[in-house]
């Protein structure tokens, strides 16, 4: 055997610092994946205490919800900034920016836990938010910091372990491992590099395995064997296709413009007096909890599985209500994110769709739905019909779920030409350069002296 050959097995397998690399990467995979599961717990919690309390009166939301949020943003910017919006921003932020204090700043362990904390708080007093984006912060920032205490080189911090914890996020978040991987391709970084794709799968690996020693091998919403037969029915394929990528643009174009400041009297609000916009922002999803009979509060997965199921009831216009409470919640500023809803708004309007459809199956329709409108709003076609697929266990609509997420994609970009988190990343490192997140505004810059820096909502 060649002396190279054997200098380079050497080095792979007797090399403490390899060894101490792949340590850490395992454990942090770990740690990732049980906090994860705990999150989701703590989730599923608070969804079961907010439905105890509509329960005793549908109305408590109109002082529960606009208390709630104006109390989330206080605290979030107060004692926890650069956690507000889902935090998939914020790891693409990390990942481009080359400041390090900027980076260690939005991937602080103090973040992660304001993560936590503040969205299951939100989802308490009624927020329709998700848990999947902050898992993503969350995860990166465990790698993160792991990769500073054994001081991995840059290359390996930046593009490998960010990287690997935001898909290990996604993966123990919702069960999905090749979706976690396939997001932090297709979003997160943009690009493959054959560097990081080693990590990127070893932490899904442990991660999803954790998961599976926890709560067993599940889909996120249970199974379906919906099928599509390869005829008339396919047109539910050009219309969900369609019709979410219209919807998901519109979605996408809504949340930018919040984060950019809304117009008018709004819009000063929201940048002079933004705890009391929270607390708006909190009486209109009150307001769209009553219309919606409760259904638009929290991540939507029970009204989202219900629908699939096929033995729940939820509003005939439960889609374009939950869109709007998505939309607002997002622009209270408040911590949270965006995949359980855009699956529970694809799944009312695919609902929608299936009933001027009879000639197509009413479950099949659905997951087109989910597909068609998540894949409008993140422009991610490979990670929508991914994560659909894994979610329900239905291999069986793979071509269609592939068609319409790609005919998807391509109609939000007409509506809405830069996809929502590269926009969101960027707002948020335009916004950087004024005054560093978690640092006092310079004087003259906008703020008084001692407030925390103006990060705009769903940053």
């Amino acid at each position: 055997m060649p002396l190279t050959a054997l200098k380079r097995i050497r080095h792979h397998w007797f090399s403490p610092q390899l060894w101490l690399r792949r340590l850490v990467l395992w454990g942090g995979a770990i740690c990732v994946g049980s906090i994860a599961i705990l999150f989701a717990m703590g989730a599923e919690q608070a969804n079961i205490l907010l439905h105890r309390m509509v329960s005793y009166s549908p109305y408590l939301p109109l002082v529960i919800t606009p208390a709630g949020l104006a109390l989330a943003v206080y605290v979030t910017r107060r004692i926890f900034p650069g956690a507000e919006g889902s935090g998939i921003p914020q790891v693409i932020a990390a990942l481009q920016t080359q400041d390090d204090k900027l980076r260690s700043s939005v991937l602080s362990l103090k973040v992660a836990a304001g993560k936590i904390v503040v969205t299951m708080f939100g989802l308490v007093v009624g927020a329709a938010i998700g848990r999947e984006g902050p898992t993503v912060q969350i995860g990166a920032s465990i790698m993160h910091a792991l990769g500073r205490f054994v001081r991995f080189s840059r290359q390996e911090t930046e593009r490998g372990l960010i990287l690997a914890g935001g898909a290990a996020g996604v993966a123990a978040a919702f069960n999905t491992p090749l979706a976690g991987i396939v997001f932090a391709i297709e979003e997160m970084s943009r690009s493959f590099e054959e560097r990081t794709s080693g990590t990127i799968l070893t932490a899904v690996i442990i991660a999803g395995i954790t998961s599976l020693a926890v709560l067993g091998d599940y889909p996120y919403f249970g199974y379906t064997s919906a099928v599509l037969p390869l005829d008339i029915a396919w047109i539910a394929v050009i219309v969900c296709g369609a019709g979410g990528g219209l919807a998901g643009g519109i979605f996408s174009r809504m949340v930018i413009a919040s984060s950019h400041g809304l117009p008018g009297k709004a819009g000063l609000l929201q940048r002079k007096r933004p705890v009391l916009f929270a607390a708006a922002c909190g009486l209109v999803l009150a307001v769209l909890g009553l219309l919606s009979a409760s259904t638009t509060y929290g991540t939507g997965y029970h009204e989202a599985r219900s629908v699939l199921e096929g033995n729940g009831q939820v509003p005939a216009m439960y889609g374009v209500l939950k869109l709007l409470a998505t939309a607002v919640s997002y622009a209270s500023g408040i911590p949270g994110g965006l995949f359980s809803p855009s699956l529970a708004v694809g799944a009312g309007f695919g609902l929608n769709i299936s009933e001027i459809m009879p000639y197509a199956p009413a479950g099949a329709v659905v997951l087109l739905g989910m597909a068609g409108y998540f894949a409008g709003v993140v422009q991610a076609p490979i990670t929508s019909f991914v994560i659909v697929i894994e979610m329900t266990d239905n291999h069986q609509l793979a071509l269609p779920l592939m068609a319409t997420a790609l005919l998807a994609s391509g109609t939000s970009r007409l509506i809405c030409p830069s996809p929502i988190y590269k926009a969101l990343s960027e707002g948020f490192l335009a916004r950087s350069k004024v005054g560093r997140v978690g640092e006092a505004p310079a004087k003259g810059q906008g703020a008084k002296a001692g407030e925390p820096p103006a990060v705009a909502p769903g940053s």
